[in-house]
């Protein structure tokens, strides 16, 4: 089946890339932030995830979300797709200032695959230019080998996109801790990493209490932006699975 996906408009482009507007968000979240005034971790069917993007933004909506991004594994193609949703909805809804207030603010997103450390981890990119030429290797639905594997290369091509470049859930990985891998990502000139993160998948979602206070810790000695997601892949955006 074939999927059109309406490019943004030039408002939208500028919206869905303001990085000020993000970074001020980013240094207002705290742990009752996520899941329902902000999410920064989401995925669609569009990489492995359950929900269709049109139906991720309803549920946005319908939660009262102020601000998200979706993070498909290499492609911003759900963003496109919720974008136009969201466009959509606009037009619908212009007459009603009341609902209008209601649109959550929609920036690109996407999670790529990068080696720190003799480890993989995901790197999360925001606001950034999906039609930035340093992006496109990052934007072809697989993890990307060789030099642009490297994570000092995936932080540096989201910043060279005009966007922000975040460590995801810094305390789940195996080869690494939390403790080795944040210092060595804000030497390469990392922007944030993720700190508000529900480790056990609780039903309902929230920060694991222990590993949040950790990297909270860490972040801050590292003077880093602190973001919050529930890592979504299932049909449900109030939790991860």
């Amino acid at each position: 089946m074939t999927v059109y996906i309406a490019q943004p408009s030039a408002s939208t482009k500028r919206a869905a890339q303001n990085r000020s507007a993000l970074e001020h968000v980013f240094t207002t979240i705290n742990a009752d932030s996520c899941p329902r005034s902000y999410n920064f971790h989401m995925h669609t069917v569009c990489s492995d995830g359950k929900l269709r993007p049109e139906v991720l933004m309803q549920q946005a909506l319908n939660i009262g979300l102020k601000g998200l991004a979706i993070t498909d594994h290499h492609s911003v193609d759900g963003y496109c797709i919720a974008q136009h949703w969201l466009n959509e909805w606009w037009a619908k809804n212009q007459a009603s200032d009341s609902r209008l207030a209601q649109a959550p603010h929609l920036w690109t997103g996407v999670e790529i695959n990068a080696g720190v450390l003799d480890t993989e981890v995901h790197i999360l990119g925001y606001a950034f230019d999906p039609e930035h030429p340093r992006m496109n290797p990052y934007l072809q639905g697989e993890v990307v080998r060789g030099k642009e594997y490297q994570g000092s290369q995936v932080i540096n091509a989201i910043q060279q996109a005009g966007g922000l470049a975040v460590l995801a859930h810094p305390a789940r990985y195996r080869r690494r801790s939390a403790a080795e891998l944040i210092p060595e990502v804000a030497r390469l000139g990392i922007d944030g990493i993720e700190v508000y993160y529900a480790y056990t998948n609780p039903n309902p979602w929230r920060p694991s209490p222990k590993k949040t206070e950790q990297v909270k810790e860490l972040g801050a000695k590292y003077g880093l932006l602190q973001t919050c997601g529930t890592d979504t892949h299932g049909s449900s955006l109030l939790l991860r699975l």
